[in-house]
């Protein structure tokens, strides 16, 4: 059974206050999520000695969450991840988007969802969060009524539940941009986690870090994580990969069709196991290299440094729209957009 609570969290620079939600369940375990950006605050699960520890990055306040530029625990929309140009065509026509990376969009563009304040209220066991974009926000058509749920179930698994309808053709690729450090957040550098992603295939990454529209075996390149590898062992690799993305910021393939097991990480010091599920295409492996320790601190005022947390983002495939080989993000008015993914969490001795 899980209990959800309320409290208010703090007031937005405007004067609006933000309140923050606590999703319990019967062991003690917890999730919080904040109404801005619909952003995961804390995951508080225990380690291998029963000790509950936050494996989440995020701040104390909310100026932190209104003042952030790095998407920290936050729901990312229209589009997550890069379109090249800040551009793409739908039924012939163009559409031009802001750049906030580059000559490129980023998650959304300026004011994504991240900033967005969203509609909370409670279902059963379920927090549901709602936000209507509005038909040339942020350069997208259509309005697009988005519904996101999360839920956090006996088994310490955190489902995000993601749907969205719209009244004129658009592109919608929703995700979750939390940022998980399984020896809890605060403890340094995530380059000693074990990772197994089961996917044998990635879209090779330009310096930019946008899909050039090619996919290509991950056997031996140091993107080969279909058994577990150590994080920081092949991050300074010379591979061009590597080089590009300053570390891993790529986006695999994982096997299979529909809903499946995605991605398995894991902290030796703490025991901690992480096993990502979803049904969407594909799933970006972020190891943090944008972290620069600025502000706006993290949770006790500590800076957030390079690869403090990493991020594991079920996805379609960045800069679909301008390749015919990759499954286009592309919602028909009348559809329903539906994709679901859960992060388990459990304990290895």
């Amino acid at each position: 059974m899980t209990t959800i609570t309320k409290k208010l969290f703090g007031k937005l620079s405007s004067g609006e206050e933000v309140y923050l939600y606590e999703l319990k369940n019967s062991t003690g375990a917890y999730v919080e999520i904040i109404e801005l950006g619909g952003a995961i605050r804390s995951i508080y699960v225990p380690d291998k000695n029963g000790v509950l520890g936050d494996v989440a990055l995020g701040y104390d306040d909310v100026n932190g969450y209104e003042t952030q530029g790095k998407f920290i625990g936050a729901l990312i929309g229209r589009h997550g991840n890069r379109i090249e140009d800040a551009q793409f065509e739908l039924n012939g026509k163009n559409y031009v988007l802001n750049k906030n990376d580059g000559r490129n969009n980023l998650h959304g563009g300026n004011i994504g969802f991240d900033k967005k304040m969203w509609a909370a209220c409670v279902e059963g066991e379920a927090l549901v969060l709602k936000y209507t974009s509005p038909d040339g926000e942020e350069g997208y058509p259509g309005n697009l009524d988005v519904t996101v749920r999360y839920t956090f179930d006996e088994n310490n698994a955190l489902m995000i539940d993601y749907s969205a309808v719209t009244d004129a053709d658009t592109v919608c690729n929703l995700t979750n941009h939390c940022y998980f450090n399984l020896d809890g957040e605060g403890t340094g550098s995530i380059e000693n986690h074990s990772i197994k992603l089961n996917a044998t295939h990635f879209t090779v990454g330009n310096s930019e870090c946008l899909p050039t529209g090619y996919v290509a075996k991950v056997e031996g390149t140091p993107l080969d994580f279909t058994d577990f590898h150590v994080i920081g062992e092949r991050i300074g690799s010379s591979h061009e990969q590597i080089v590009f993305a300053g570390g891993y910021d790529h986006n695999w393939c994982p096997d299979g069709k529909g809903y499946r097991h995605m991605a398995t990480l894991k902290a030796a010091s703490s025991g901690r196991v992480m096993d990502v599920y979803s049904d969407l295409p594909g799933i970006q492996f972020y190891s943090g290299n944008f972290l620069d320790g600025t502000k706006p601190y993290g949770k006790g005022g500590k800076p957030v440094e390079k690869r403090d947390g990493l991020c594991l983002e079920t996805q379609a495939y960045p800069n679909s729209m301008r390749f015919d080989n990759f499954e286009k993000p592309i919602l028909r008015a009348g559809d329903r957009y539906h994709h679901v993914t859960v992060y388990r969490f459990t304990v290895e001795k």
